[in-house]
């Protein structure tokens, strides 16, 4: 089952992102997560077997330029995840169309991702529900 997160939900995402954005504190995590679930611009789903969360997928509106797309605001998955032992059976397929399902209803008519060039599972799952690579590109910085 997949349920659209609600702010109560926050630190049952927080603990499954943090998995995977392990750069940040679940508790941190989770008080980012109701701030931009807040603005209304934002959505969150998690994904259940039976009552266990196994994963979650979170998507936003984007208004700025968009890599490959033509309109705005464009639909975006910003993260989804699946714990290990529950991939491969079509459970992050499940949360996208559901991200993809609440963009449209918010007026999209386009939905962008990305991955870490070096993310070869992302990359392969982007290709298997039908993204088109729009581009790749390499960041720079230096501190001044």
């Amino acid at each position: 089952m997949v349920i659209k997160a609600e702010i109560k939900d926050m630190n049952i995402v927080a603990g499954l992102a943090v998995l995977m954005w392990d750069n940040h504190s679940a508790n941190e995590l989770a008080d980012d997560f109701s701030k931009i679930l807040s603005t209304g611009k934002a959505q969150f789903f998690l994904k259940y077997e039976t009552d266990i969360p196994v994963g979650f997928a979170q998507c936003q509106l984007r208004y700025d330029y968009v890599e490959g797309t033509e309109t705005s605001p464009v639909g975006y998955l910003e993260g989804i995840f699946i714990k290990k032992e529950y991939r491969n059976k079509g459970y992050a397929k499940e949360l996208l169309e559901e991200c993809e399902r609440w963009a449209k209803s918010m007026g999209c008519q386009e939905f962008a991702s990305d991955c870490e060039a070096d993310n070869s599972d992302s990359f392969h799952f982007h290709k298997a529900v039908s993204f088109t690579e729009a581009n790749r590109i390499i960041c720079f910085t230096k501190k001044l």
